[in-house]
């Protein structure tokens, strides 16, 4: 079902609509760097907890539950108080840089759970503020654009990172985040407009309250995300043990696959809406695929693992962010509480696969990984296939 281009909820200043969007996607960058320079610089970290890769997997699959919180947001967000939400989260995310100063695993471990609220729950209010607001015609151009923040966040920020770490050590990075997303909380607060408050829908369960329609899109989202998550949570692990890249190694790497992300963030905004939303889910699982081969026959050639893995990122984000407009559309009756509930099964989902990924990281190397990365591929696709509500061209 699509929505008509009428919808009351449009906004009629598109000068307007673009400065929003512009504000939520900067803020959106600052809270995804946060997490993502984890990841990329993870060799870092274990040096600096003096612990190992699976460990910290671990610590980042169990605080990946912390994603569960959005369940409690969707009615919130159905009222319109999307405002509050970005405020919040963006608060959490600046709270989790300060306590991991603590230097402990105890401290990084609360403030990975923090931080995964945090970035949760912002995800879920700009796709929420996005689906509102956009024709689902339209609607893959507006959150392919919201989505060059996870680009933009290495793009920019892994290179300024890179610098802060290899200049002052690891809490100079934490310090730097704390600051941008403070500041970005500031900026969210005084940009968007005051609550619009919805109708209120009828007050059901939250599982129960959604047509079976709405759960192969959400289920396929999930598993694109998961797909993705099992390969990026040991990647500075495997560039650098298998290939001994350094800091400034792993920063330039970011830095390419952030250029990555970009473009294939920019393919969704111009294309996806033309050729159907459905297909390019599929387009992006066929390249993150083909990139998984190619990684696990990369032997000791560099120049190999890097092709493979960029065309793993490109299709990755080209798979998922299209993804994110099926999941829109899931209910639009009830589109923050659909929401809500796709970033819980999704969280789930990433949780149960990071840990797993980082364990067979451990026993079997990027092979291991790239077998559960290939298994979520294979759910994703199932729920694609079962989602008969749209014809492969929407």
């Amino acid at each position: 079902m699509q929505e008509p281009d009428n919808s009351p909820n449009l906004h009629s200043n598109k000068r307007s609509d673009l400065r929003e969007l512009a504000t939520l996607t900067a803020s959106k960058s600052t809270s995804n760097l946060a997490l993502r320079w984890i990841t990329a610089f993870l060799p870092t970290l274990e040096r600096a907890f003096s612990t190992t890769t699976g460990t910290l997997t671990s610590i980042l699959g169990l605080a990946e539950l912390g994603g569960l919180s959005t369940t409690l947001v969707g009615r919130t967000l159905d009222r319109g108080r999307h405002r509050l939400i970005f405020v919040a989260s963006l608060l959490l995310v600046t709270a989790s840089s300060v306590i991991a100063l603590g230097g402990s695993i105890a401290t990084f471990s609360i403030s990975m759970v923090l931080l995964l609220v945090g970035v949760s729950n912002l995800t879920v209010a700009g796709i929420a503020y996005i689906g509102e607001r956009v024709s689902y015609s339209s609607r893959g151009r507006a959150i392919g654009t919201f989505e060059t923040s996870w680009a933009l966040s290495l793009l920019l920020g892994a290179p300024i990172l890179a610098f802060l770490i290899d200049r002052y050590g690891w809490r100079a990075a934490y310090v730097a985040l704390a600051l941008l997303n403070g500041l970005a909380a500031v900026a969210i607060f005084r940009s968007m407009p005051a609550p619009q408050v919805a109708g209120v829908t009828k007050r059901t369960s939250l599982f129960g309250g959604l047509p079976p329609s709405a759960w192969p899109p959400l289920i396929a989202s999930a598993a694109v995300a998961g797909a993705g998550m099992s390969i990026f949570v040991v990647m500075g692990a495997w560039l650098s043990d298998d290939y001994g890249l350094s800091v400034a190694g792993l920063g330039a790497i970011a830095t390419g696959i952030g250029a990555a992300e970009l473009a294939s963030s920019s393919a969704v905004a111009v294309v996806a809406d033309r050729i159907g939303i459905k297909r390019s889910v599929g387009i992006g699982g066929l390249l993150l695929g083909l990139g998984l081969v190619v990684i696990t026959l990369s032997n000791d050639s560099v120049i190999t693992a890097l092709i493979g893995l960029i065309v793993l990122v490109i299709g990755f984000e080209y798979g998922f962010v299209s993804s994110l407009s099926l999941m829109s559309e899931a209910a639009p009756q009830a589109r923050g509480t659909a929401i809500a509930v796709g970033n819980a099964i999704a969280t789930i989902t990433r949780a149960s696969l990071i840990v797993i990924s980082g364990q067979c990281y451990e026993r079997f190397g990027i092979l291991g990984s790239a077998t559960v990365s290939a298994a979520a591929l294979c759910a994703a696709a199932a729920a694609l296939i079962a989602d008969r509500r749209r014809p492969v061209g929407q």
